[in-house]
């Protein structure tokens, strides 16, 4: 993978509720908007402090805790995609 340059300014996407809400209900849990990565995904923190990137080819998931997701995009690590049922390979 890349190194993915990313914002962290929520107010950016705060008009991505209903997106939100629907792989939210696919997840089982409440997500929140976070920021972008290279303006083309959609970074979303859960209840639980999961992070998701949400983009057009899929969702994917970048790590359990904020710290992770961070070293996920920093160290340009491929991130596990999110299946159609809400889970997503561990490892």
């Amino acid at each position: 993978m890349w190194i993915s340059r990313f914002d962290i300014r929520p107010h950016t996407i705060a008009h991505t509720a209903d997106t939100l809400a629907d792989f939210g209900a696919v997840l089982g849990v409440r997500l929140f908007p976070i920021g972008t990565e290279q303006q083309d995904s959609i970074l979303v923190v859960d209840e639980h402090g999961r992070v998701f990137a949400l983009d057009q080819a899929g969702e994917w998931f970048l790590g359990d805790t904020i710290d992770a997701a961070l070293t996920t995009l920093l160290l340009g690590r491929a991130p596990a995609r999110v299946r159609d049922d809400g889970t997503w390979p561990v490892g």
